[in-house]
């Protein structure tokens, strides 16, 4: 086992060692805050993890994340805070190798995730991966072709075609991976988790307004993540706009947390509107804004979980999501004590009457405030992590009989068949 300094904890035994690859650790998304959690609760628990990634941007300084510098690196056309990177890959292979790890876990099918799949061929050590993001629905949103989505379908499904076990974050993505050729036997749905102690009503705080430069009155009805069509950004404006139709008096503000290339569209469409656009927010701010809103609105229909749904319940506010994709698994609705209200993402008249509804009555909302947070405790970062590991120690277990007993090949063997295998996956 190791501890926080990195070092083995005195008269421990080494237990099954996991290295994880992804293309996203400093990035402000879901993905990234599970992973950093992980991460620490790793170190809290003495688990041999450990997290390759290669990014320009700041990583937490934990003993058992490595972030090697890119060798390239470009923005993504249209994501200014994302990028597409060419990682070290000679070097992640002899960090890889020298870990020596019982599995590797694949979080993300970009280049440091193709650069892992390839490595855990090489090392011969059982793969497994967590289908974090559904790529071909982003790409029938973003494109509307279905050509390029059937494409997009292909390329997840040759990329996990080697993986022993597939997590999924959600039951509804248990038919979207058969699609993609990932038979039930070889799936795992991750029990979800957040550090529950970060979100919570405590950080509640009226004075954050004033800061963001918000007016203090009226209900706040909060989003937070991208801004981007993927996201189903339009519904939200055509939503805020019937609100202010319905209430035009109404002194209810809409507070959106993030950015993204529909954030121009947005804040035309939505002038005027008692709308305010805070940029990206991090760290006990961004607990602050939670726990100080009232009402959390999220309509997208391609999230495979959707945290910032957990994260917004933990900090006490109703949630209002779509009856398509992972998010409406973690809202309890439909049932005494509900915390959130699940609806079509067909009807923003629906939207835009639940959230004045809602709005105006503030007994309703603290009632199903304190339902969502008491839900979210369920969820904590503890139990996600523990299913988290022994699926993968019994992964390790059944396949070391069949591990190969010689060593890999050497350093120098880096042919074009490894640059091959990265771009057809």
């Amino acid at each position: 086992m190791i501890s926080r300094n990195g070092q083995p904890e005195a008269g421990s035994t080494p237990g099954v060692r996991v290295a994880l690859f992804t293309d996203t650790l400093g990035d402000v998304n879901g993905v990234s805050r599970f992973l950093n959690d992980i991460a620490d609760r790793a170190l809290e628990n003495g688990r041999n993890l450990r997290i390759f990634t290669s990014t320009r941007k700041p990583v937490l300084d934990l003993p058992n994340l490595c972030n090697f510098r890119p060798r390239a690196a470009c923005r993504l056309p249209g994501y200014s805070d994302l990028e597409i990177v060419l990682p070290p890959m000679r070097r992640l292979i002899r960090a890889a190798r020298a870990f020596s790890p019982d599995v590797i876990h694949i979080s993300t099918p970009g280049p440091v995730g193709c650069t892992g799949r390839w490595i855990a061929h090489r090392l011969g050590v059982p793969l497994a991966g967590v289908y974090h993001t559904d790529f071909p629905a982003y790409v029938e949103h973003l494109f509307d072709d279905a050509a390029l989505t059937h494409l997009a379908g292909g390329a997840m499904r040759r990329f996990y075609k080697p993986f022993r076990k597939v997590f999924a974050r959600s039951a509804e993505y248990h038919a979207s991976l058969e699609r993609l050729g990932i038979d039930r036997g070889r799936q795992i749905r991750l029990q979800p988790g957040i550090k529950i102690d970060r979100f919570h009503p405590r950080f509640r705080d009226s004075r954050i307004w004033a800061m963001s430069g918000v007016p203090a009155a009226g209900a706040k009805l909060l989003y937070a993540g991208r801004l981007s069509l993927e996201k189903n950004m339009p519904l939200l404006v055509e939503t805020w706009q019937r609100f202010r139709r319905l209430a035009p008096r109404s002194d209810a503000r809409l507070i959106i947390v993030g950015d993204g290339p529909y954030r121009a569209t947005m804040e035309s469409a939505l002038s005027g509107l008692n709308a305010h656009f805070l940029g990206f927010r991090h760290g006990e701010e961004l607990s602050r804004l939670y726990a100080s809103s009232d009402l959390f609105v999220f309509p997208s229909i391609t999230d495979t979980l959707g945290q910032v749904v957990l994260e917004a319940q933990a900090s006490g506010l109703p949630v209002l999501v779509t009856d398509v994709g992972g998010p409406k698994e973690v809202v309890r609705h439909g049932a005494d004590a509900p915390s959130g209200i699940v609806l079509s993402p067909r009807d923003p008249t629906l939207w835009a009457s639940q959230a004045l509804r809602l709005s105006e009555n503030p007994e309703l909302l603290a009632s199903m405030g304190a339902a969502a947070h008491r839900h979210a405790g369920r969820f904590s970062i503890h139990a996600s992590f523990s299913h988290f590991w022994e699926m993968h120690e019994r992964l390790a277990s059944d396949a070391r009989p069949a591990l190969r007993p010689q060593p890999p090949a050497p350093m120098t063997d880096l042919s074009p068949s490894f640059q091959m295998d990265s771009v057809s996956a």
